[in-house]
């Protein structure tokens, strides 16, 4: 069989790392091939290799037998290669339609636009894949997993035969999971080549035709499904078997922590986006909130937070009252923040990692001292998260931007983690990181839990919330509509009430 795609002896070099290191890969046209390592194990580098985004320093790359290495996206399109990011980049306010069309304009005489031509081919390729989309649909009013249909049906507009999927089910739940996964299977069954990077070994074999690991930008091998286990394949990520984030050791919680009561905040277009939730999170406790994106889960962080106003309703942070209190006055009372975006509201990408230290900790000791920053502080700060938090880098000076995905998240959990907060905002705080640094972060938090912090978890990984909390609670249209025990709860379960197949099972969280 043509292999669709073969590289070989890609190497990839950047200012003290080196990336890929004699990667060797080969992908059969019409088979899907899954791609598992560490984070900084060299898997998004090498797809921005084969997308055109980064010229590699040595090696060949062959697509459909012709020897070419793309030297920018635009031209990987044109010989049939099309990705998806794991950060859907689609404009909300435009039609399933012009987003799809976005680029790619069909054009009649005179330079009109041929939207009924555009419509047309949308349809006809929805129709071939079975991809399910409904043209005139706002992107805005789109659940996850229509969002991500639209992106995939993006690059097949576009005529890509090969396509690249950058941690496609990071942010669904079992049901949109299954849905994508049929997805796929369809889209092979046309002849479609699928390169796809996922963090979940589960899935991975599940869906798989083979799978390449890398670790610190090499090929380790390629293997077959049938021939491996979830636990081999950790060991040859990381050297080590499969950790899990169950929480084994129960802790006796203390008083509240964090009181959230009849909260309700608006959209900027007046909506009610979080709709009488009340809660409490115990000191030693971690409560975690599940919820399909966009059901007022960031809405409620970022109240907690203090970056956006609620409409009505109370927020205390131990016996405090801050419903009206600054970001500074909380973050300074206690309050530490894991953000779900960590390169939009966590790092700044460009500075030294020894300035990243002092983000939301700038007005305390070590990072300064009577209104004065001391970068000495910072400096000694950022040694002990990097030793401590086994944040992988070559010095302070180097920039958060140089870092893997999961170095920079070992380096925002070691920031928040050394402060000491009461009560810390985890939001999707493994997202898009490998099960090595996904581990050390669930370490983090139990130890942190042991100490009595209070956790509230918002996270998409179902198994992440059943292992690490106490108690669950599910936000559905802004509401909370269940409150679970880990305990006796599926993740299929858990997606069915957050997608609202289950009904109503709430009782009191405080």
């Amino acid at each position: 069989m043509t292999a669709a795609v073969e590289l070989k002896g890609i190497t990839k070099r950047f200012p003290g790392v080196i990336a890929n290191d004699d990667v060797n890969l080969s992908v059969a046209e019409g088979e899907i091939h899954a791609i598992c390592g560490e984070n900084g194990a060299g898997k998004s580098t090498l797809m921005k290799v084969l997308y055109g985004m980064q010229p590699p320093d040595s090696g060949t790359m062959s697509i459909f037998g012709q020897e070419i290495i793309p030297s920018s996206p635009a031209e990987a399109i044109e010989l049939g290669i099309g990705m998806v990011h794991q950060h859907f980049m689609l404009a909300d306010q435009l039609s399933v339609l012009e987003n799809v069309i976005l680029g790619a304009e069909p054009m009649r005489s005179f330079g009109r636009l041929d939207l009924a031509a555009g419509r047309r081919h949308l349809e006809e390729v929805s129709r071939d894949y079975g991809l399910d989309v409904h043209p005139d649909d706002l992107v805005e009013s789109l659940e996850v997993g229509e969002r991500q249909r639209v992106e995939i049906i993006k690059v097949l507009y576009r005529g890509a035969r090969i396509l690249v999927l950058d941690e496609p089910t990071a942010v669904l739940v079992p049901q949109e999971v299954d849905e994508l996964f049929r997805n796929m299977r369809d889209l092979k069954a046309a002849g479609t080549t699928i390169l796809f990077i996922d963090h979940k070994l589960d899935e991975v074999l599940e869906i798989a035709d083979t799978i390449t690991v890398l670790r610190h930008g090499r090929t380790i091998g390629t293997v077959k499904p049938a021939d491996v286990t979830a636990r081999d394949l950790a060991e040859m990520m990381i050297g080590s078997e499969l950790p899990k984030p169950d929480t084994k050791v129960k802790v006796e919680a203390g008083d509240p922590a964090l009181t959230v009561e009849n909260l309700c905040v608006h959209d900027s277009d007046g909506r009610t986006v979080v709709d009488n939730v009340s809660f409490a999170v115990r000191c030693g406790e971690i409560v975690g909130v599940a919820g399909v994106e966009g059901n007022g889960q960031t809405e409620l962080v970022n109240a907690v937070l203090g970056t956006q106003a609620p409409a009505s309703g109370q927020i205390r942070l131990l016996t405090n009252e801050i419903t009206s209190k600054s970001v500074r006055h909380r973050r300074e009372s206690g309050l530490g923040y894991i953000p779900q975006d960590r390169h939009r509201d966590g790092l700044l990408l460009g500075a030294p990692l020894w300035e990243n230290i002092a983000l939301g900790h700038q007005t305390q000791m070590p990072c300064s001292q009577s209104f004065w920053l001391r970068p000495a502080g910072m400096r000694s700060r950022c040694e002990t998260i990097r030793g401590d938090f086994d944040v992988r880098t070559p010095g302070v000076d180097v920039s958060a931007h140089a870092l893997s995905g999961g170095n920079q998240q070992k380096l925002i959990v070691g920031r928040e983690m050394t402060a000491e907060p009461s009560v810390l905002l985890a939001a999707h705080p493994t997202r898009g990181i490998d099960v090595g640094a996904q581990a050390a972060v669930w370490d983090d938090i139990r130890a942190a839990r042991r100490n009595g912090m209070a956790t509230l978890l918002i996270s998409a990984d179902l198994d992440e919330l059943i292992g690490l909390s106490d108690v669950i609670v599910v936000m559905l249209r802004g509401r909370l509509v269940a409150e679970l025990d880990p305990a006796e709860i599926t993740p299929r379960d858990l997606g069915a009430y957050m997608t609202g197949a289950m009904g109503s099972a709430v009782g009191s969280v405080a």
